[in-house]
């Protein structure tokens, strides 16, 4: 299931989604929320931005080839947009899978690509100053680590 959308979710009840199915023996959940800081600066909100329908696609995509690498029960993938207050959820990402290695992985996986390659903007505010946050190198090379992998 993915969803892109601007009303926060519950970890509690996507948790209970999840672990509906007791044939799955493992169930990994990453949140992100907003943080106070970014790059040694002060954050007081973030404001995300996306790319309707594109945003979607990308997100299917990151999960289908999720799923080719993995054997994987049910996938949730939640991202927000609009904009959040300090310590307010981002994203979700919930994977099920009967062994706990294919689970931790797809989850990483998942958010390492949702990052790199999901179509999302942010614009982090500090007070009375905002600027748009570029892509981070460790976010590329935690990417690109899969894309070696595969090779």
């Amino acid at each position: 299931m993915i969803r892109v959308q601007q009303q926060d979710f519950d970890v509690a009840a996507e948790y209970a989604l999840l672990a509906a199915d007791d044939s799955d023996g493992a169930i990994v959940n990453f949140i992100g929320k907003v943080r106070d800081f970014n790059d040694g600066s002060q954050v007081t909100d973030l404001t995300l931005e996306h790319y309707p329908g594109m945003t979607e696609a990308v997100l299917h995509q990151i999960e289908a080839e999720a799923r080719e690498r993995w054997p994987l029960n049910k996938v949730t993938i939640i991202h927000r947009f609009g904009t959040m207050g300090l310590g307010e959820q981002i994203v979700f990402i919930g994977v099920t899978s009967a062994h706990r290695k294919a689970a931790f992985a797809a989850c990483e996986f998942l958010i390492d690509f949702l990052k790199t390659k999901a179509p999302f903007w942010k614009l982090e505010s500090s007070g009375q100053q905002q600027h748009w946050v570029e892509a981070r190198d460790s976010d590329e090379q935690a990417a690109s680590m899969w894309q070696d992998e595969q090779g």
